[in-house]
């Protein structure tokens, strides 16, 4: 019987193996850079559509330049643009940081308690600003209960106003 014999491929020696260490290095490298390039390119066009001071011919002719052109259009742009660039961030940034500071204080609730309004009612009250039946009154509103009597208005309340 004839066999046929296959023979196998030399294994690759140290110094011929496919990938070593600073292929690797070189890769990881590149692939920074790679994601730079595209974070700054990013950048760019963010602040060109959001700058109002530049008009629509203007930004067309700064995206056409950076899409034809990119390292060359990327670098003429800071240049020329780098310093409005960083005050319209600072501008936005202001305003988030503003505007999130307003939401917190809207959240955490500037209004006084319900606790707080009857004792002001109690202290107009004992300073005779208002009658008890005003007090009931105001207190059974305040905590959402119905008052027994309507107020009747006092001269006293009607002269302090």
């Amino acid at each position: 019987m004839l066999t046929i014999r296959k023979e196998r491929p030399p294994l690759p020696s140290r110094s011929e193996s496919a990938v070593n260490f600073w292929d690797i290095i070189l890769s990881i490298f590149w692939f920074m850079l790679l994601f730079a390039w595209i974070w700054l390119l990013i950048t760019i066009f963010a602040d060109i559509f959001r700058d109002h001071e530049l008009s629509g011919w203007g930004k067309a002719l700064w995206a056409l330049f950076i899409i034809v052109i990119p390292w060359l259009g990327a670098l003429v742009y800071l240049i020329a643009r780098g310093r409005s660039m960083n005050e319209r961030t600072m501008a936005q940034a202001q305003r988030q940081d503003q505007a999130f500071r307003h939401y917190v204080q809207d959240a955490a609730g500037t209004q006084p308690s319900t606790a707080d309004e009857i004792s002001k009612l109690a202290i107009l009250r004992d300073q005779g600003a208002i009658s008890e039946q005003e007090f009931a009154h105001a207190k059974a509103k305040l905590l959402g209960t119905p008052a027994n009597e309507a107020p009747a208005p006092s001269n006293q309340a009607a002269s302090v106003r």
